[in-house]
């Protein structure tokens, strides 16, 4: 079993809500930046994250808006919604209480 691949798909939205949060960013940007933040660790394809951001757009935390780039080509922005931040502040409080937790079983008993 791909144990890392069980934990990003339960954590995808967590991520792509955190950067988005941190600034608005479009699509291969995205990927890049998750790349390069985790050393190469996340490396997200298109058929991955578009249907993400679909979903995250679709439940109102994230909203995509065209921009026209100077060069005339077209980007797709995503912005964290009010909604996003408080759904991402929630996520954050259960993943650190999460973390948290599994550091306290896995540590090495002291005593």
């Amino acid at each position: 079993m791909n144990y890392g691949r069980e934990l990003l798909k339960g954590n995808t939205d967590s991520l792509l809500l955190w950067l988005i949060n941190y600034q608005p960013m479009y699509g291969y940007q995205i990927i890049k930046e998750l790349e390069k933040r985790s050393n190469g660790y996340f490396q997200f394809k298109e058929g991955t994250l578009y249907p993400a951001l679909h979903r995250l757009e679709k439940a109102g935390v994230i909203q995509g808006k065209w921009q026209r780039l100077p060069t005339g080509q077209e980007r797709r922005y995503y912005y964290i919604t009010q909604k996003g931040q408080k759904a991402l502040t929630e996520r954050l409080t259960v993943w650190q209480n999460f973390s948290a937790a599994m550091d306290l079983v896995i540590q090495p008993a002291s005593g």
